[in-house]
Order: C-alpha cells, then sequence, then structure tokens
C-alpha cells in the first residue's frame, strides 16, 4: 500500500514538471545571465531581445560588439515581408550593405550542430548574402508564424521578449518596390531605429562587454 501510495506521488510530482516545463515554452520569459538589447526606434516603439551565445557564439559577439560601437544607430529596417519578417542593419539601407567584418554561419547546413534554435515569432536571425560565410551586420526578426524553412540555413541567435505589438505594427508598414532588389519589400517611409543598446540581464545585472 504503501508503495502505491509512493508511486502516485510520483506520478503528481512528474505532471506537475510537465506542466511547468509546458508553460515556460510558451512564454518567453528572460534567462538570468543572457545578454539583452533594447531596440528603440525613432517613432517611440521598442523590442527588448534576450542574445543567446551558447547557440551562436560569434554571432552574438560579432552583434554585441557592433551595438557598443552604437553602429546601428540611425539605421533603418530596410525591408518588410508582410506576415513573414522585418530586416534592417544595413548602412546602405538597401540590402547590400555590410560593416568591415563577416562571420562564420552558425548553423547546421554550415556543419554548426549546436544551433538549434528555430525561427518563430520574435526570433532575431543574421541575414546573408548566398555565401554561407557572409554575414556582417544585417539582421531580420520573424514577425509572423515562423518559417522552419530558414532552420539550419541562417544563423538565428536570439529572441523577443518585449514588444511583440510594436513588432508587428512594424511589419504592417506599407511597402513599395525596391529598385536595387526588384523585390517589393522597400518601406514606403523610413523604419529608423533610433538606438539599439544594451540593458541589464533578468537579474538585473549590466551584461558585460564579449
Amino acid at each position: 500500500m504503501r508503495h502505491v501510495r509512493r508511486l502516485a506521488v510520483l506520478a503528481a510530482v512528474l505532471a506537475l514538471l510537465v506542466a511547468l516545463t509546458s508553460c515556460a515554452a510558451s512564454t518567453p520569459t528572460p534567462i538570468p545571465g543572457h545578454p539583452r538589447v533594447l531596440i528603440e526606434m525613432a517613432d517611440g516603439k521598442t523590442m527588448t531581445f534576450e542574445l543567446y551565445p551558447e547557440y551562436a557564439p560569434e554571432t552574438v559577439a560579432n552583434f554585441l560588439a557592433l551595438v557598443d560601437a552604437k553602429f546601428y544607430d540611425g539605421l533603418t529596417f530596410h525591408r518588410v515581408i508582410k506576415g513573414s519578417l522585418i530586416q534592417g542593419g544595413d548602412p546602405k539601407g538597401d540590402g547590400t550593405g555590410n560593416s568591415d567584418k563577416t562571420i562564420k554561419g552558425e548553423f547546421t547546413a554550415n556543419g554548426f550542430k549546436q544551433n538549434t534554435l528555430s525561427h518563430t515569432f520574435g526570433t532575431i536571425s543574421m541575414a546573408r548574402s548566398k555565401s554561407n560565410n557572409s554575414a556582417s551586420c544585417q539582421f531580420f526578426i520573424m514577425a509572423g508564424d515562423g518559417s522552419t524553412s530558414l532552420d539550419g540555413q541562417y544563423a538565428a541567435f536570439g529572441r523577443l521578449t518585449d514588444g511583440s505589438s510594436d513588432l508587428l505594427a512594424i511589419a504592417a508598414k506599407p511597402v513599395e518596390l525596391n529598385a536595387t532588389t526588384g523585390e517589393t519589400s522597400q518601406p514606403v517611409d523610413a523604419i529608423v531605429i533610433a538606438h539599439i543598446t544594451r540593458i541589464a540581464d533578468a537579474e538585473g545585472t549590466p551584461t558585460p562587454a564579449p
């Protein structure tokens, strides 16, 4: 009888753990110690992201170095694919610009197996050309239900933890033809990034420089 009671208690504990795990998976709660950045738009919209160096270490380090150098301040989201994503961080503003550095593509199709992050809503990932190791400064943010076709092809490195309504508002901006790329994705009015800055981690401790 005592053995049966023990099994019943164990089953109840396991059920509770499963329930708690399910809640954590559906709610983007910041993880203590992970770098976080705040994107402030010129029109007042804001988005907060948590970054994951354990999945994409060089990608996160490169992005934070650009943030610390204020590289992104004053640039734009130059590409909006309605119902899918927004893309920004290009110093030329037309999809062809880079910083002075390119990095290794940290995704499985490039032989980098530890990055298992999926391109779900709010995921931030590095843009690149056809070359696997061409990522530099441009990044994109998933603004739709996500696209598993991007998984393993691009280096996802973080997720949105606050500002989903502002992300959706940016993704709903009207677009026109981009004469450089031939894609109808160029915002009619410039979507300007005022600042991207580091903020304190989930425990209130400023995140260190890489």
